[in-house]
């Protein structure tokens, strides 16, 4: 930054000002510099700047994987708002590895960040790490909370499954349950909103039983899970899948084993799944799914966020610290 000042022939703060807030120096000015960009090729480094302001503009974003559309899709929403906002939005992902979690925790706080988006993918150690973290600076989450009172914007799954166990009750069998590894509380949640939804249609629940798992690799675990109770004989001919990546595997499975997957009266076996994952639409047959509002599920957090950092706009408060928005039903030809 000196050697710039002094190539632009410009005091340094007055530089320093403009990289801040260009519409914070004169127009001739603001040109001037500008120009010697061009000419120079010269850029601050934002993390040294971050950790020399006095109120950081970086936001952390901790993921469980960076190669899971939803995930991707969520992250991209949340740096557009943060952008908007004056912030950058720098993304880690923990491979759903607690360990990588715990080092990601670390490497966000050596930067200076002002904040954190998290979906956590532990309940363990991690969520300690993430508690301290949180002392410290906003810590908003999001998909699925580490506890019952941290900030959390999420899909109410009471309501979700209720309107897909509901149909599939009047559509067809009742479904049986093929849950997802206990990698978050999600796992948990979602179970427990699939017994209290067949409990209101007055239906008996079947729950398929799983091995203890904590893998992320969800397309493998429910096509191993399906393959296996399938050949041993299901409870009923349609199954409830935790997630979309889960029922996409029970899919294959039911076309290996040679059943027809579909709302037809000459299908042997219908597949339902949750979150409207962007695979679903095109799986074979589309999958039938609830779908989750990842864009307003970003919004919604970064209004939490940008509330906490004293950064929201008039009229664009939340509704508290805990948001739980509604799923869509979307019927497709899986069930």
């Amino acid at each position: 930054m000196e050697d710039f000042s002094a190539f632009v022939g410009l005091s340094r703060p007055t530089v320093s000002r403009y990289f801040s807030d260009p519409q914070s120096v004169r127009e001739s000015t603001r040109h001037r510099i500008e120009a010697a960009i061009v000419t120079s090729g010269f850029r601050p480094n934002m993390f040294a700047v971050n950790l020399k302001r006095r109120q950081a503009r970086v936001l952390g974003i901790i993921i469980p994987s960076s190669t899971d559309p939803f995930y991707m899709a969520l992250s991209s929403r949340i740096e557009e708002i943060a952008d908007k906002s004056g912030y950058f939005a720098f993304m880690l992902s923990s491979n759903g590895d607690p360990g990588i979690e715990a080092s990601a925790i670390e490497k966000l706080q050596s930067m200076n960040i002002a904040g954190a988006i998290v979906v956590p993918s532990d309940v363990g150690q991690t969520s300690k790490n993430l508690a301290a973290l949180a002392q410290k600076i906003p810590v908003i989450y999001v998909d699925t909370p580490p506890d019952d009172t941290s900030p959390f914007v999420g899909t109410d799954n009471n309501q979700s499954f209720g309107l897909i166990v509901d149909y599939l009750c009047r559509s067809g069998e009742p479904p049986c349950y093929l849950g997802m590894p206990e990698v978050n509380r999600n796992a948990a949640a979602r179970r427990n909103a699939y017994l209290r939804a067949m409990e209101r249609a007055g239906e008996r629940p079947h729950l398929l039983p799983l091995p203890d798992s904590h893998s992320w690799e969800f397309e493998k675990f429910g096509h191993e899970q399906a393959k296996a109770l399938i050949a041993a004989g299901l409870p009923t001919r349609t199954i409830l899948c935790a997630n979309d990546r889960i029922a996409l595997g029970a899919q294959l499975a039911a076309w290996q084993a040679g059943l027809r997957v579909g709302l037809r009266e000459h299908g042997d076996l219908r597949i339902a799944g949750h979150d409207d994952h962007p695979q679903s639409r095109y799986a074979c047959p589309p999958l039938t799914t609830v779908a989750q509002n990842y864009a307003e599920m970003a919004g919604r957090a970064m209004a939490m966020m940008m509330e906490r950092l004293g950064d929201a706009d008039d009229g664009n408060g939340t509704d508290g610290e805990r948001v739980l928005l509604k799923g869509d039903l979307m019927l497709r030809a899986s069930a």
